[in-house]
């Protein structure tokens, strides 16, 4: 990075410091235990397993963003079916998590949280 004043770089920025989400989120007790489950997955279990996830962001990453964002019920729900959709014959590339989700899809349901990250045909 240069140190010229005027070069565009806020001072002290030196990128991103985890692999993980960033953003903010409420902090309860649900988000912050599967968020620690998947971390520790992340530093034991996943160079065991290898890098062989299609999709980007990875699966643990896209998982702990979405417990983050939607807490750990909606978002455990939403890793699992990101999972499930990893494997043989499924998507791939790029599949971001849900900023919101829409009230159509009740926390009693779950199964309905399947549509997101499912490429369309056409």
């Amino acid at each position: 990075m240069c140190n010229s004043p005027d070069c565009g770089h806020e001072p002290g920025a030196t990128g991103r410091k985890s692999r993980n989400w960033q953003g903010p989120f409420r902090k309860t007790p649900g988000r912050l235990f599967g968020m620690g489950f998947i971390r520790l997955y992340q530093l034991t279990f996943s160079s065991i397993v290898g890098s062989s996830c299609r999709h980007m962001p990875t699966c643990s990453e896209y998982g702990y963003e979405a417990v983050a964002r939607h807490g750990l019920w909606s978002g455990g729900w939403l890793t699992l079916f990101r999972v499930v959709r990893c494997g043989p014959g499924g998507t791939w590339g790029p599949d971001p998590v849900p900023e919101v989700l829409d009230k159509s899809y009740p926390w009693y349901a779950p199964w309905r949280v399947w549509i997101f990250g499912r490429k369309t045909g056409g």
